[in-house]
C-alpha cells in the first residue's frame, strides 16, 4: 500500500467525475446486483436499504461522487470514513470481503459506461478503490482490537436473551438484553447502536441497527424499537420477540455519542423515535455529569406516540437539566404543562430564543426531513459545524454530502 495516490490516477478520477455524477446511481445499483449474486455477501447487508427506492444505493452514489471530487484532498472525507468504518464494524465486515466489492464496482463501471470505461480509467478507479479500502481496513482493524480488548468486549456475534420488554407508546417497545453467557458486557458510549442478526422464519438473515436507549452498563443493554409500516424486523420484534428470545448481537458501534467530558452545555434535539440515543445521553449525563447544563427538546405527534415520557421527566429535573416537549397535534386528553409543553412543530426561531445557540453542543436524531431542517437552521444561526452532531437511522446520503 502506498501513502498516496499517483498524480496520474488523481487526474483520471477527477476527469471522470462528470460521468460519475451522471451515472453514479446506475453504477451503484449494478454493483449491488453483481455483489448480491453471492448470497454470503448479500446476507451481510441491511436489505431494507436496497432495491426499489432503497436509500443505500443513493447514499453510496453520493459517497463515490464525494470521493471523486475530493480525491486530491481526502482529509475532507475523514468524518465519512469514520462513519463507514463504524457501520462496517457493526456489520462485521472483514478484510476478505473487500475484493468482492472492488470487483463488483469495477465491473459495474464497465457495464454502465461501456466503451468509455477504458482500461486506463478502470485501472485508475481500481487504484483509488484499494487506496480507500486500505484506509478503512486499517481503521476497522483498530476498532475491532479496541472492542475485543475492552472489559466486556467481544468479537463477532454474541447471544443475548431478552430479559424484559416494555410498551413505551403505541408504536415503540423497549427490549432489555442480557448476555446468555452471564459475563459482563462492554459499556457503550451514550448514543451508539447495536447491530442485530435476526433469523426470521422464511427470510434470509436480517441485519438491523438499533440505538441503545439506556445509560452505559456492564450488565445489559436496552433498545427501543418503533414498529415501522411493513417493517420486517421491527414487526417481528414487536410480535414475536418475547422474554426469553435469544438474539445475535454485534458489539456497540457508531461515531455519534456524548463525549466522556463534555466541554459545553448540551442540547439534545430529537423527533419521533430519534429520542432513543438521546435518552441514553441524558441518563449518562445525569449519572456522570450532574452539573452539566442539558436541555432536552423532543417533538412527536401526540401522547400516543410519546415514548419514555415519565422516564425523561424524572431525568430532566434539576437546576442544570430541563426538557421541552412539542406535540404536533395534541389529542383531547393530552394535557399541556403535564404531558407536553408546546403545540405544533419545533422551530428554528424557538431554538434561537430558548437554547444556548452561542455556547451549546447540539446532538440531533430523527427523521430525514427533521435533520435536514435543523442541521441547516443551526448552521445558518451561526452554530459552528463542530458543535452540530447528528445521527441518521439509515444511510446519511444528503447530509453526508452537505
Amino acid at each position: 500500500m502506498t501513502d498516496s495516490l499517483s498524480p496520474h490516477t488523481i487526474d483520471i478520477v477527477k476527469a471522470t467525475t462528470p460521468a460519475i455524477e451522471a451515472h453514479g446511481l446506475d453504477i451503484v445499483r449494478r454493483m449491488y446486483e453483481r455483489m448480491f449474486q453471492n448470497e454470503a455477501i448479500r446476507d451481510m447487508f441491511n436489505q431494507s436499504h436496497h432495491g426499489g427506492e432503497g436509500a443505500q444505493p443513493r447514499a453510496l452514489a453520493t459517497a463515490i461522487l464525494a470521493y471523486a471530487r475530493n480525491i486530491d484532498q481526502l482529509a475532507a472525507l475523514a468524518p465519512a470514513v469514520e462513519r463507514i468504518a463504524q457501520k462496517h464494524v457493526g456489520l462485521q465486515i472483514l478484510p476478505e470481503h473487500y475484493p468482492y466489492v472492488g470487483e463488483a464496482l469495477l465491473g459495474a463501471i464497465k457495464d454502465v459506461l461501456g466503451e468509455a470505461a477504458t482500461d486506463e480509467i478502470l485501472a485508475a478507479w481500481g487504484e483509488a478503490y484499494w487506496f480507500l479500502a486500505n484506509i478503512l481496513i486499517g481503521r476497522e482493524k483498530q476498532i475491532y482490537h479496541d472492542i475485543e480488548t475492552a472489559p466486556g468486549g467481544w468479537h463477532g456475534w454474541r447471544e443475548f436473551r431478552i430479559a424484559d420488554r416494555r410498551t413505551e407508546s403505541g408504536i415503540i417497545t423497549s427490549f432489555v438484553l442480557a448476555p446468555v453467557d452471564g459475563k459482563p458486557v462492554m459499556p457503550h458510549l451514550p448514543g451508539q447502536y447495536l447491530t442485530f442478526w435476526l433469523d426470521i422464519p422464511g427470510q434470509a438473515p436480517v441485519k438491523r441497527n438499533y440505538s441503545i436507549s439506556s445509560a452505559p452498563s456492564t450488565r445489559d443493554y436496552r433498545i427501543s424499537v418503533k414498529r415501522e409500516p411493513q417493517g420486517l424486523a421491527s414487526g417481528w420484534l414487536h410480535d414475536h420477540a418475547v422474554v426469553g428470545t435469544i438474539l445475535k448481537v454485534a458489539p456497540p458501534a457508531g461515531e455519534f455519542f456524548l463525549p466522556a467530558n463534555p466541554e459545553r452545555p448540551v442540547v439534545l434535539l430529537s423527533g419521533g423515535v430519534g429520542l432513543t440515543p438521546m435518552v441514553s445521553m441524558l441518563e449518562a449525563a445525569v449519572i456522570a455529569h450532574p452539573s452539566l447544563d442539558v436541555h432536552y427538546v423532543h417533538g412527536t405527534l401526540d401522547g400516543s406516540t410519546h415514548a419514555m415520557k415519565q422516564e425523561v421527566r424524572s431525568l430532566a429535573v434539576g437546576g442544570h437539566r430541563r426538557s421541552s416537549v412539542f406535540y404536533l397535534e395534541p389529542a383531547a386528553d393530552d394535557r399541556q404543562g403535564e404531558d407536553y409543553d408546546h403545540a405544533g412543530l419545533i422551530t428554528s426561531d424557538w431554538l434561537k430564543e430558548n437554547t444556548q445557540i452561542g455556547e451549546a453542543d447540539y446532538y440531533l436524531c430523527g427523521p430525514k426531513p427533521f435533520l435536514r431542517t435543523f442541521v441547516s437552521a443551526l448552521s445558518q444561526a451561526g452554530v459552528p459545524a463542530d458543535r452540530i452532531h447528528y445521527e441518521f437511522f439509515g444511510p446519511a446520503d444528503e447530509l453526508l454530502a452537505a
